[in-house]
């Protein structure tokens, strides 16, 4: 059975760990045993080694150790921005300093190693894993897979319904899950995609019903009419409104459902201005993997699917 590896954060406040950082003999199990712990980085110093706080002992991760680098490469901006974040590691030594206290050294790099070793390098399409979001471009969202490993999960593959930036879907900090289309490169990432997860026109389109009265957003205004979002995988027409701006929160009243040529005919009723509005993401899948997903209804002329190999 393939061990799993959790984005980075995902351990420092449970149990175990507090207990394996919480005194020297444990600390010292912990080296043994070789476990992978996380602890919060305090400062970065002038030679860019982290330090990291034990319990009562100090934790340094030297450079050549905060990350794994297929190319051995390592960007001074990846170990700066990791200090006050939580961070993996093993620990690989224990020192006595010249004031006779201990301290241990500790390599994020040995983490991120085992992780792909045992874990992301045996991922295959179609497998359903964490990830937690570190960072977001125009173009996509880099996601951590599990132990600060990062690979990239586009923009045109986090829904169905179109946006403009990530952003509008995702914020930095945010537990998701993934799916994985192809497996691991030469630089230990894999591709991602989101919006499977997220339902078929039919599983979104079962929560609405003609004559009722919904909240939407507007996500792109064309010549022909407005579409708005009822759902991150269902997205409806209306006829176009004065005023009316893309990210503008509207309701929106339900003319007709036709799931024939998968369309939602809408009315919009009110329009407010654009807001900011988080909540958990509703996932229809629950299994660990998926071979084949088809968005489109059955008898429906445009077929939208995703094939895993």
């Amino acid at each position: 059975m393939r061990k799993q590896f959790n984005p980075e954060g995902s351990l420092i406040g449970t149990h175990s760990n507090s207990e394996s950082i919480c005194t020297l003999e444990r600390l010292e199990n912990a080296m043994r045993d070789g476990l992978i712990l996380e602890a919060r980085t305090t400062l970065c110093d002038s030679e860019q080694n982290l330090f990291v706080e034990l319990g009562p002992y100090k934790g340094i991760i030297p450079k050549n150790e905060t990350l794994y680098s297929a190319d051995g490469c390592i960007k001074d901006i990846a170990i700066l921005t990791r200090v006050g974040k939580p961070v993996c590691f093993k620990i690989i030594e224990s020192i006595v300093d010249g004031q006779g206290g201990k301290s241990f050294i500790l390599s994020r790099k040995a983490a991120q190693e085992e992780c792909i070793e045992k874990y992301i390098s045996r991922l295959n399409p179609g497998d359903i894993v964490p990830a937690r979001v570190t960072h977001l471009e125009n173009f996509g969202a880099f996601v951590d897979i599990g132990c600060g490993v990062i690979s990239m999960l586009p923009i045109d593959c986090m829904s169905i319904s179109r946006i403009t930036h990530p952003r509008d879907r995702f914020e930095v900090g945010q537990y998701i899950k993934v799916i994985v289309k192809t497996r691991m490169d030469d630089y230990g990432r894999v591709t991602l995609s989101h919006k499977e997860l997220l339902g078929t026109w039919e599983e979104n389109a079962a929560l609405f019903s003609q004559g009722i009265t919904v909240a939407g957003i507007v996500r792109t205004i064309e010549s022909y009419g407005v579409f708005v979002e009822l759902t991150p995988n269902l997205a409806g027409l209306a006829e176009y409104r004065e005023g009316v701006c893309v990210g503008n929160h509207v309701a929106v009243y339900i003319k007709s459902i036709i799931p024939e040529k998968m369309k939602i005919k809408l009315v919009i009723v009110d329009s407010g201005k654009p807001e900011k509005i988080t909540g958990q993401i509703k996932y229809f899948i629950d299994s660990n993997h998926i071979d084949q997903w088809n968005y489109s209804p059955e008898g429906c002329d445009k077929i939208i699917e995703s094939v895993f190999v």
